[in-house]
């Protein structure tokens, strides 16, 4: 427990919520023992790159798999180990991390490489952070390799939002180009498993790499993972049945772990805003709103205006009307009226089934492919996975799309004409 420092008065000489805050932040590498349901996940990654830790060229993969499903820390974790097994067998050997959804351009994501390996080693050469072309911080990455290391692993979380994928041939080909002798391996994450599709056949042939699918946790899963997230709290802060609440409105949702631990991590920061002494179920229900909310900004990020402009008509639609699945003609005709609303041209009907299905592979909406008889034929209905307000409140944090109708003006319970016609203009 941190005392207070100073002796200023202004600030608590404890945390009456919090005990370990950082096992729920989002990059928290647990010990080994608190990792759950991932065994078979930690061996395959393992069979990959293992073979760095015996001075052998260890093989790039790629891991797909929905948000939250611990790609992330089941790489980070086996990268560690296996960094410390090899300079247990005398091998020089390197872990960097990139987070590409920041270092989004081949030019951010290498001077990360750079300025990460200057501060592992004693490399006296100046890295500038600005000013200086992608080809000179790979300079640096292929010098600094070449005098402390025999090998590297490099984590490229969220490759997908890289402006492009050259840096996959630069760095699998380093040792074939002589650029260094050391063996560099690749683990790339993506949410995407299209990814691969996007690949020049050039870069996609020298990567050569294998494919690992992480699914969702199970209820049970996600139980004992919050457990072994308890002592972030106080003693006896967690009510009964706060853990078990959190973990099912996770697996109901989407399996995901992060947002799970997220929820439990807002919840304690609510009943501590409240001056609570104790985080209780209706913490975590109030949490979990924002949390979902948060989800969907975040899976929409990278989405383009027409996406977010499409989950807006599918979610406008439901409070709308009076049903839960629309198809695509019927979305893409609200959507029209929405683009006109937001001075926006629209795009075709051809266009926002591609948005449309892009969010499936996300999670944020299902589309089902249903029979309309011999007159219609058949077409995709298309549902939201959780409450159409969180869609409305996620879209509206872009800056862009902030004059869209709030949810209440849309008509929280119901059907309504008058709020239809007065904030929905033409479209209906």
């Amino acid at each position: 427990m941190a005392e207070q420092t100073g002796g200023d008065p202004l600030f608590q000489s404890h945390d009456p919520i919090f005990n370990r805050k950082e096992l729920l932040h989002v990059g928290h590498v647990p010990d080994e023992d608190r990792i759950v349901g991932r065994d078979d996940e930690i061996q395959s990654v393992a069979a990959e790159v293992g073979a760095i830790t015996r001075g052998d060229p260890p093989n790039n993969v790629m891991i797909y798999g929905k948000t939250g499903t611990g790609k992330s820390l089941i790489s980070r974790h086996v990268a560690t180990r296996a960094q410390d097994a090899a300079r247990s067998n005398d091998i020089d050997c390197a872990v960097l991390y990139v987070d590409c959804s920041e270092a989004n351009t081949e030019t951010r994501a290498t001077r990360q490489l750079a300025l990460s390996l200057k501060e592992q080693t004693g490399y006296e050469q100046n890295i500038p952070l600005r000013g200086v072309g992608t080809m000179e911080y790979y300079q640096h990455i292929w010098g600094i390799l070449e005098d402390c290391f025999d090998a590297v692993i490099v984590i490229l979380d969220e490759i997908d939002k890289l402006d492009n994928s050259n840096i996959l041939m630069q760095l699998s080909r380093a040792r074939e180009a002589q650029k260094t002798d050391a063996y560099i391996g690749v683990i790339g994450i993506s949410n995407k498993v299209q990814y691969r599709e996007t690949l020049d056949e050039r870069i996609d042939s020298s990567f050569g790499h294998r494919e690992l699918f992480f699914h969702p946790y199970d209820a049970s899963q996600l139980r004992e993972i919050m457990r072994n997230r308890e002592d972030a709290f106080q003693p006896d802060v967690l009510e009964d049945g706060t853990i078990e609440l959190c973990a099912a409105l996770a697996a109901k949702k989407h399996g995901d772990a992060r947002k799970a631990i997220e929820i439990l991590k807002e919840a304690g920061e609510l009943a501590r805003r409240t001056g609570s002494e104790t985080v209780s179920e209706d913490h975590i229900q109030q949490a979990q709103e924002v949390a979902e909310i948060n989800r969907i900004e975040e899976l929409t990020s990278g989405a383009t205006v027409h996406a977010k402009l499409a989950l807006y008509a599918l979610a406008s639609r439901i409070i709308t009307g009076d049903r839960e699945t629309y198809k695509t003609r019927e979305i893409y005709e609200r959507y029209v009226g929405i683009c006109e609303l937001v001075a926006n041209d629209p795009i075709t009907e051809n266009g926002l089934y591609r948005q449309l299905k892009e969010q499936a592979f996300l999670g944020v909406i299902e589309s089902e492919k249903t029979g309309g008889g011999r007159s219609q034929g058949s077409y995709l209905l298309h549902r939201l996975v959780t409450d159409p307000k969180h869609i409305v409140k996620a879209v509206r944090r872009d800056a862009a799309l902030e004059e869209l109708p709030t949810y209440d003006r849309l008509g929280e319970n119901g059907p309504s004409t008058a709020n239809r016609d007065a904030n929905l203009g033409s479209f209906s």
